[in-house]
């Protein structure tokens, strides 16, 4: 007994995974790119917990985020990407322009040899829309709409 397997329409399946593909693709990007705007907006959250007049000694704590000061830092805040990182990621970047953004994150030796404590602000700001479920919340939606095509 010999036996044989047909398959028919084929073509169209590919054709139509090639599309879903597509889709997920835009969905994965517009998701990312939301994200990054989320975090974005939950950094400069961050950055207005406290504030002092210039030239007065800084009320936030070592560990708590910088004081707003002159708006500078909020203001350097800007989202990079999202980007093609690989096949099927996507990449976007958020964080200060201000040369002391990094410092005022990680703390460390500044200009004239002063030690400065580290005040995240950038991770700080992410964890909480990780924990909250935000971030995932927001790939779930885009993936449900991609999907219910």
């Amino acid at each position: 007994m010999s036996g044989a397997v047909q398959i028919v329409g084929l073509t169209q399946l590919n054709a139509q995974l090639a599309l879903l593909e597509a889709d997920l693709q835009r969905a994965t990007r517009v998701a990312t790119a939301h994200a990054a705007h989320l975090a974005e907006a939950a950094i400069k959250q961050l950055l207005t917990t406290s504030s002092h007049a210039k030239g007065t000694p800084t009320p936030s704590a070592p560990g708590e985020p910088p004081s707003l000061v002159s708006g500078t830092l909020r203001r350097s805040m800007k989202v990079v990407g999202p980007v093609p990182a690989g096949f099927g990621r996507w990449l976007a970047e958020v964080g200060p322009t201000a040369v002391y953004g990094r410092i005022q994150e990680l703390g460390g030796t500044a200009g004239r040899g002063a030690e400065l404590p580290a005040r995240p602000y950038v991770m700080p700001a992410y964890e909480r829309l990780v924990a909250g479920g935000a971030i995932a919340r927001t790939y779930h939606v885009a993936w449900r709409a991609a999907l219910s095509h």
